[in-house]
């Protein structure tokens, strides 16, 4: 199991978004009703639709990982994974109109890394699945 990249892969992507609930997406000054602006950092936690993304996403990399015997549902799942993964960052980027100025942090990069690497996992799945095929032909 652990000898196959996507296994790295998908291992990378959990750790990744179980980091963003940690580490900062953006930060800024939040603008209440009362026009006093506070600064506040987005991360996962801040926002109960952003938890729960993140959440799903780990949960589901993790189970991704134990189907290493059943590849077309990894992969499958993979995909699903990756999509749900893009939703995730377009959730914190219609979470960052509610600042007034900011930037996005540095740590935001692991959201962004989170889709890339279920797009390897997905990859290394596809590359297994192709290997086994023709391993299977020349029999």
């Amino acid at each position: 199991m652990i000898q196959r990249i996507q296994s790295i892969w998908i291992l990378a992507a959990t750790a990744c978004t179980l980091l963003t609930i940690k580490f900062p997406f953006y930060s800024g000054n939040l603008l209440p009703l009362d026009q006093e602006g506070t600064f506040v950092e987005l991360t996962a936690k801040s926002n109960i639709v952003l938890l729960l993304f993140a959440i799903v996403i780990a949960t589901k990399c993790l189970f991704i990982l134990f189907l290493y015997k059943n590849r077309g549902l990894q992969l499958a799942l993979t995909i699903g994974a990756t999509a749900f993964s893009i939703l995730f960052i377009l959730v914190f980027t219609l979470e960052m109109k509610n600042y007034v100025n900011g930037n996005l942090s540095l740590t935001a990069t692991i959201a962004f890394a989170i889709p890339v690497f279920l797009f390897l996992a997905a990859r290394g799945i596809w590359k297994d699945k192709q290997l086994l095929k023709n391993s299977d032909r020349l029999r």
